[in-house]
């Protein structure tokens, strides 16, 4: 007898195809959960049992974190990353500038906010995104908006935050990281700094964007789901290594409420300083966020913490040095200063009232 292919065309209906599809992502589901539970047991295991560490030594800590917290952020950046690569194949770059294109600044703000969380972007695509801002007619705090949200308040950020933080922190993340991306777009689009994008990009103003539509079938939204496992975390694995081990380090070996002493709520100057140590780091989302498991768990203030993780994600140098092609010295700075100020604005916030 032959397998069955649940991701076979041929002359199934759409009907039979989405069942097939439903079952599969269910057994899925279910096998993916029954390993996330075994985790922590298993890396208790490992660093108690099988490496024989003693139990509260800085090495056994750290040990015992790295094991758990690894494939712990790998099953949850694939899950989401799968799940939000079938999300994102109804909204392509091409269709998110069609939504976006004449609309007005504050309701045009918010929109962009929104569509930036699902809309697939990295630091690599600023150049030909906003671009193709531009040449569809879309204003310049509203391109603003969708560039600040895009890669801070994203689907990988969001899940990471929430498996190992809780929901109260990604919630409260979701909503400043928005909230910084709508208010900064709105005060760029007051400024009305267009005089300040490079000359040769003006000159696309006058082009017309063309939007490419597709018909995908759920079985076309599932390869594309696939697709994103393979192209992101494919990308992403080392700096989510690379950050849990920095974490694991921190763990193990930073004395309890030592980090209260420089990042915590008296040190006033903990906010500023961890947005301007975070702007010329490279990481993302994936790496970043066990460093800020972390360093909350030995006594960094949530406000500074969130504002270190946000300077890193939403402010990088490599995607300031990318954007330099499209837009004049003057403008990244007034970008680098309103976006700064909301981060910072927030990290006070955060520790001013939690």
């Amino acid at each position: 007898m032959e397998p069955i292919n649940l991701f076979t065309k041929g002359d199934a209906t759409p009907n039979t195809q989405r069942g097939k599809l439903l079952v599969a992502g269910a057994l899925g589901l279910v096998f993916w959960y029954l390993i996330y539970m075994q985790l922590e047991p298993f890396s208790f295991f490992f660093a108690y049992s099988l490496l024989g560490l003693e139990k509260g030594s800085h090495l056994g800590e750290a040990i015992q974190f790295f094991v758990y917290d690894t494939p712990k952020v790998m099953l949850l950046l694939t899950l989401i990353v799968f799940v939000i690569g079938m999300v994102r194949s109804f909204f392509t770059q091409e269709r998110t500038r069609k939504y976006l294109a004449g609309k007005r600044e504050t309701g045009g703000n918010v929109m962009a906010a929104l569509l930036g969380i699902v809309t697939p972007f990295c630091s690599c695509s600023a150049v030909p995104l906003f671009i193709g801002f531009v040449q569809a007619g879309v204003p310049l705090g509203v391109t603003f908006s969708f560039l600040v949200a895009a890669p801070m308040v994203n689907e990988i950020a969001l899940v990471l935050l929430y498996g190992l933080l809780g929901w109260k922190v990604a919630a409260l993340y979701l909503g400043t990281g928005l909230l910084i991306a709508m208010v900064s777009g709105w005060v760029i689009g007051r400024l009305k700094l267009e005089h300040w994008i490079e000359d040769w990009v003006q000159e696309l103003r006058a082009g017309e964007a063309i939007v490419i539509e597709e018909k995908l079938t759920w079985t076309d939204r599932v390869t594309r789901g696939r697709e994103a496992v393979r192209d992101i975390v494919g990308k992403v694995w080392i700096y989510v290594v690379a950050g849990i081990g920095v974490g694991a380090a921190i763990h193990g070996y930073v004395p309890e409420d030592f980090m209260a002493t420089i990042m915590g709520k008296d040190a006033w100057w903990s906010v500023p300083a961890a947005v301007v140590v975070g702007i010329p780091m490279y990481s993302n989302a994936a790496g970043i966020v066990p460093v800020v498991e972390a360093l909350l768990g030995k006594g960094a203030a949530l406000g500074t913490v969130l504002a270190f993780m946000m300077s890193v994600i939403a402010l990088s140098l490599p995607e300031m040095v990318i954007l330099r092609k499209v837009l004049k010295p003057k403008l990244i700075a007034v970008f680098i200063a309103v976006v700064g100020m909301g981060i910072l604005f927030t990290g006070y916030l955060f520790n001013l009232v939690i």
